[in-house]
């Protein structure tokens, strides 16, 4: 569990295009509602439970949203940057048990990514 204010932000690619906006806009409109919701949980709650968020195991600290509509489970991926901001990453609709290791891989590209280019 999470304990802290926290801010949203999207990663950004260097070409200024911003994967998650392109996600969301994928989603129905009850799926970006839930969606939405949750969000706003992360950035106001003071303890976030982990049904909505948490850390993955053997990931280069690698935090997952959770989001789940009816049989519909969302996931946005992202990391915690300067102890105040979750930066999302990438968002896929989980089909398994497992997060798939292509988009763990995706967000700690990313990840690393955005600390090479913020490192001022």
């Amino acid at each position: 569990m999470l304990t802290s204010v926290v801010l949203i932000k999207f990663y950004q690619k260097q070409n200024k295009r911003i994967p998650i906006e392109e996600f969301l806009d994928s989603l129905n409109a009850k799926q970006a509602k839930k969606v939405t919701w949750v969000l706003q949980l992360i950035e106001e709650l003071d303890k976030i439970p982990k049904q909505y968020f948490k850390k993955l195991v053997s990931t280069n600290d690698i935090w997952e949203v959770r989001v789940r509509t009816g049989k519909d489970a969302v996931r946005l991926l992202g990391f915690i940057d300067k102890g105040i901001f979750v930066v999302l990453t990438n968002g896929f609709m989980k089909k398994s048990q497992k997060t798939p290791k292509v988009e763990i891989k995706l967000a700690e590209k990313r990840k690393k990514d955005f600390i090479e280019r913020n490192k001022k």
